[in-house]
């Protein structure tokens, strides 16, 4: 039989890190290409001791279907996070718990946009929202990024030569891929212009609470007065990436249809996981654990740009990241992209090409990302020597 796939669906490609994902399997691969949090950042203990006691003294609210909205003490566990950790919350927001941050993304762009409709990225940007809104059918304007953000004067003509733009999607802090952070004054102006053109903003922040150098940066969420951001975060990064938690904050009239959006995919979020992370995020180790996580990727992120600063030649250039969990590698203008990351993983080493993250998929790059949580210590000094060696040539 012949399958017909549908329009929005037949030429989406799989996720290009979800498929080299698979190859990691391989003991004997160094994995760059990963975006895990570190395994030792898991607080296993907790999460099992918590998950008997629940299933003992609240097994029927753990078990039983919940609301959509989310587990009502974790709803509220999270917009107090919210408020005290980024000024977060007006009297018109309402928030959501989604499963994963990843759903936050799909869940704004099918209730915000029609078929054809764009939504204007920077670029390049995460491959699962870009891949989320191309499977609801919106078409991705690029617009290139610069070492503090977006470049703001092609943010302008993208607005100016798309009027049908209902979304401008940013990741202003730790950016994936590139590590960058979005500078205060580019994000008041992403602000000015999101209103002056009548765009919704969707700001991306999985990686807020692991920031471990640098000064904080107001996020663009805590400037909303006038109603015009959704805010999407996740507890992937600070909890467990498997119990797939993360939350949505936005204006109560958008907010009203994600409910109904959610309510069709999957009713809702894993009662037992949010009352799991509830229980934590409220608890006496939480804060302790993120200082954990940051001291943890600080020194990961250090050892990676040390050994980069000793093995890489001079004429390739990379982020130095403040949090999160990528930095970027850009080769010299005429080196084959291609070919270095065949032969990086031809010598076990497995990093993403840049051209992964491309809003354009036919667009060229030669650029890569590398993630330092993922990989021990070993494999970082051993892996980033074999990519200098190779580099080298």
């Amino acid at each position: 039989m012949e399958y017909r796939i549908s329009d929005k669906l037949k030429n989406l490609k799989p996720s290009a890190i979800r498929e080299i994902f698979k190859s990691l399997t391989n003991p004997e691969i160094i994995a760059f290409a990963a975006g895990n949090p570190a395994a030792e950042s898991f607080p296993t203990e907790y999460i099992q001791k918590k998950c008997a006691e629940i299933l003992e003294t609240a097994p029927i609210t753990a078990l039983q279907y919940g609301i959509t909205e989310g587990y009502p003490a974790l709803r509220t566990a999270v917009k107090a996070r919210l408020k005290d950790a980024f000024g977060i919350g007006r009297d018109f927001d309402e928030t959501i718990i989604t499963s994963g941050g990843q759903q936050g993304l799909e869940l704004t762009c099918k209730v915000m946009c029609n078929e054809g409709d764009v939504i204007i990225s920077e670029n390049p940007s995460f491959i699962g929202a870009l891949n989320a809104y191309r499977s609801n059918g919106a078409k991705i304007v690029g617009v290139d990024m610069e070492d503090d953000g977006m470049n703001i004067e092609l943010l302008e003509k993208a607005l100016k030569e798309n009027p049908n733009a209902k979304l401008i999607y940013t990741i202003p802090t730790f950016h994936n891929p590139m590590g960058i952070t979005t500078s205060y004054e580019k994000r008041k102006q992403i602000y000015a212009l999101a209103k002056k053109y009548g765009v919704l903003i969707l700001e991306d922040n999985p990686y807020g609470e692991l920031r471990f150098s640098g000064e904080e940066i107001p996020t663009i969420k805590s400037m909303d007065e006038d109603g015009i951001v959704c805010y999407s975060g996740s507890y992937s990064k600070v909890l467990s990436s498997g119990m797939r938690i993360g939350f949505l904050c936005a204006p109560a009239s958008v907010m009203a249809k994600i409910v109904v959006a959610k309510q069709v995919e999957d009713v809702h979020t894993n009662n037992l996981c949010q009352m799991v992370c509830e229980s934590f995020v409220t608890s006496d180790e939480y804060l302790p654990h993120l200082d954990k996580i940051r001291d943890l990727y600080r020194r990961k992120c250090g050892l990676m740009l040390d050994a980069m600063d000793k093995h890489f030649p001079k004429n390739v250039k990379y982020t130095r990241p403040e949090g999160g969990l990528f930095l970027w590698c850009t080769l010299p203008e005429g080196r084959d992209l291609t070919e270095f990351v065949a032969e990086a993983l031809a010598n076990k080493v497995a990093v993403v090409p840049g051209t992964a993250f491309n809003c354009d998929t036919l667009a060229p790059s030669n650029s890569f990302r590398l993630n330092y949580s993922t990989p021990s210590d070993e494999q970082i000094l051993r892996g980033i020597e074999i990519l200098g060696k190779i580099l080298s040539k």
